[in-house]
């Protein structure tokens, strides 16, 4: 837990620090609206209400969650792109979309309700990083149908602050902005403010002496802690995570505050639940187990117990900043994106961990799965060294490979062919990074 100098700022008080006895009965309120709402508005829930014999009368306590069914990514692609939808088309005020990797995209629909909620939930991220009215944000979320951009930047609008809204890209020129415009805050990937950090550098631009960037508001995918350390030591700041989904509405579902103990959760828009991801049994707190929302306070496409696949610790204990809400765990892997190899479970999280633990390493790698014809899975790793271990040249590369390679066994339980690449030699990304190539897929 974190030192923290001066009292956290809060932005709903009544909400953020409500009793929990009285946000359980909230969340039973709501609740029950929203199990109401959609078996009478979506076909698609009245036959899984139905199915189970359950009817939203049903719902009595907070407990009685695990009657109602669970919805999943592949329910909103069955049902692609209105199906969910409980409101008449007239009331829908915006639309977004997930990026996705296969088929059809995650749709989003807001009404002026939805907008207006997220807002609020996006001020919250911005309070609990210390944002206030008197503040410049440099909004380098990428714009459009993507759920960051235009989150971070109503969030940014309802606290007051001056936002900056330049999207992803152009890289120098952003160094520039951030520069000119006397930025305070940075909102971004975690990847995305390293490569600023490298463009600063490139341009001789000292951070620490030109630049006012005291926080980042990072996400929109997965990073450790040793990478935080990386982003706070290159870019002279404060880095707090935040979480969201496009299916919960998007960033805002969650954030860290100055104490980085855990990400505390927006409990009166969002239900929180963790279960067993064999079973859908409900879990313990203090357990690893899989995020499921259900959303309280959404009009155009309310969702029951969605399954996010996000393996996570949830805490319900008051922290220290002041907040009763609960808390989860950085994300420490997913049960979908989990690598089985060689018969091994492998998360890319604790590859990350041992590459940034390894003098000499950059933060940028690649993840590289085979299965050359009639052979076992090779998993390779590539590391990028450093300009100075660059600089030392052929014998100290190998040396850190070896380092490398020694400590991806003794934490993985596997083998893993290590390369340790030129500075700059893995392509950046201005987004999300894709971080993974699995060439399996490739040779079924």
């Amino acid at each position: 837990m974190a030192k923290v100098k001066q009292t956290p700022l809060i932005w709903n008080q009544e909400a953020e620090t409500m009793p929990r006895q009285d946000l359980e009965k909230l969340q039973l309120q709501r609740l029950q609206q929203t199990a109401e709402l959609v078996y009478n508005k979506v076909p698609f829930y009245k036959k899984a209400f139905d199915e189970r014999g359950v009817k939203p009368a049903d719902i009595k306590s907070l407990q009685d969650l695990n009657k109602l069914p669970f919805t999943s990514k592949q329910d909103l692609r069955d049902n692609y792109p209105f199906g969910l939808v409980t409101v008449p088309m007239e009331q829908v005020v915006r639309l977004h979309a997930s990026s996705g990797t296969t088929g059809k995209p995650t749709v989003g629909p807001y009404t002026a309700h939805d907008l207006d909620a997220w807002a609020d939930t996006m001020a919250r991220v911005y309070t609990a990083a210390g944002a206030t009215s008197k503040d410049v944000v440099h909004n380098a979320y990428g714009y459009g149908l993507f759920t960051g951009g235009l989150g971070f930047h109503l969030g940014a609008e309802r606290i007051g602050a001056t936002v900056v809204p330049v999207s992803g890209g152009l890289s120098k020129r952003q160094i520039m902005l951030m520069e000119d415009f006397g930025a305070t805050i940075l909102a971004c990937t975690p990847s995305y403010a390293l490569v600023l950090a490298e463009t600063a550098a490139e341009m001789n631009v000292d951070i620490r002496s030109r630049m006012h960037v005291r926080a980042g508001i990072f996400g929109a995918e997965p990073w450790t802690d040793e990478m935080r350390e990386e982003v706070q030591a290159k870019m002279n700041l404060e880095a707090f995570d935040i979480y969201g989904l496009t299916e919960m509405g998007g960033p805002g579902v969650s954030v860290e505050c100055p104490y980085h103990d855990g990400l505390h959760i927006a409990e009166d828009h969002f239900l929180a639940e963790i279960i067993d991801p064999d079973t859908g049994e409900p879990m313990g707190e203090g357990k690893v187990g899989e995020l499921v929302f259900t959303s309280l306070t959404r009009q155009a496409q309310p969702l029951l117990r969605y399954r996010t696949r996000d393996r996570v610790i949830l805490n319900r204990e008051k922290c220290a900043c002041g907040r009763t809400m609960a808390r989860m765990s950085k994300v420490k892997g997913r049960t979908d994106d989990m690598l089985i190899i060689r018969g091994v479970n492998v998360f890319p999280s604790s590859i990350e961990s041992v590459l940034l633990a390894v003098d000499g390493l950059e933060p940028h790698y690649l993840i590289i799965i085979d299965r050359p014809k009639d052979r076992l899975d090779e998993l390779e790793v590539w590391a990028e060294a450093s300009p100075d271990l660059w600089k030392r040249g052929e014998y100290w590369v190998k040396q850190t490979e070896q380092k490398v390679y020694s400590d991806l066994n003794e934490t993985l339980g596997i083998t893993a062919k290590v390369k340790v690449v030129e500075p700059h030699g893995i392509q950046r990304s201005e987004g999300k990074a894709k971080r993974i190539i699995d060439r399996r897929d490739l040779t079924v």
